[in-house]
């Protein structure tokens, strides 16, 4: 749900943050600078289904003090789908310690299961419950779509400067929500309550950083069965490849919150994303299985 956000407004500060450039070159045109910068917003998903990638997933446990009391690591190899329940997260390590051959074996065999059983089940699709489908998947990406503008239109927009982000060229913005704003949909009430600051690359206007921080706390499930608390860092950093395509490189949440309003918790969790192999997501199961090179 969260990755489907049209910002991606996640994660931790990372260490080195940009630098400032000298470059006296006047800055853009702040309206004009928006219009490019919608047409190139997406869910990061839509690019990153259509590469093989590794996933390192680092949690730490802290006590009630936030020292740290223990670090789970694990390593996937990631297969991804346009659909995303048939995304495959092949579990290779898990606190530096390899996954075994039994274990991986049985993940691939429940895969292979659930996507034939789908295959099977779109081959006796019917044309009425093909259109339902197709229908669904259609309004999914237009609320998504309605989202990302509204973001535009429940944020107040500043530019703060020109900077210089692993070498590349960047217009740094920063969004504050409107506090008189009415959100239209669902997005857009989660939107209300993140602020921060956002790095764009001037030559391409993709996204490369943003930091972000909850203002108010934010409820998940029915029944608010998960709870952040205000003050949640996030950011999300993507890192432009040889081939120019814009892939996610970090992501990391820092924070506290509530399970079922009564256990709290402090959640510091960091995926750190790698080895992007480029591939066709109707690639067959038996090639996906195999070991990348």
């Amino acid at each position: 749900m969260i990755k489907k956000i049209p910002f991606m407004l996640l994660s931790f500060l990372i260490q080195t943050g940009p630098s400032v450039s000298a470059d006296s070159k006047p800055l853009p045109e702040l309206d004009s600078f928006l219009q490019n910068i919608r047409k190139h917003l997406h869910s990061n998903w839509i690019v990153q289904s259509q590469f093989t990638y590794t996933e390192k997933s680092i949690v730490r446990q802290l006590d009630s003090d936030g020292k740290l009391t223990k670090t789970e690591i694990k390593v996937y190899e990631v297969y991804p789908s346009a659909d995303e329940q048939f995304t495959y997260k092949k579990l290779i390590s898990k606190d530096d310690n390899s996954a075994s051959a039994e274990a991986i074996n049985e993940g691939d065999s429940d895969y292979d299961q659930r996507r034939q059983e789908w295959q099977r089940r779109l081959g006796q699709e019917g044309a009425d419950q093909k259109r339902r489908r197709e229908e669904k998947e259609l309004e999914a990406k237009r609320k998504e779509e309605d989202s990302v503008d509204e973001a535009f239109r429940l944020y107040k927009i500043t530019m703060i400067g020109r900077e210089q982000m692993e070498g590349i060229r960047v217009i740094g913005l920063s969004f504050e929500p409107r506090p008189d704003y009415e959100p239209k949909t669902g997005g857009g009430n989660l939107l209300m309550k993140v602020r921060g600051k956002a790095w764009f690359s001037e030559e391409d206007h993709e996204y490369v950083r943003i930091e972000a921080e909850l203002n108010d706390s934010l409820s998940f499930g029915l029944g608010f069965i998960v709870r952040l608390n205000k003050g949640t860092h996030m950011i999300f950093q993507r890192r432009k490849t040889n081939n120019g395509i814009w892939l996610p490189l970090v992501s990391h949440f820092v924070g506290t919150g509530r399970i079922l309003l009564l256990k709290s918790f402090q959640i510091d969790k960091e995926t750190i994303y790698s080895d992007y192999h480029q591939f066709s997501v109707e690639t067959d199961f038996k090639y996906l299985a195999q070991k990348k090179p």
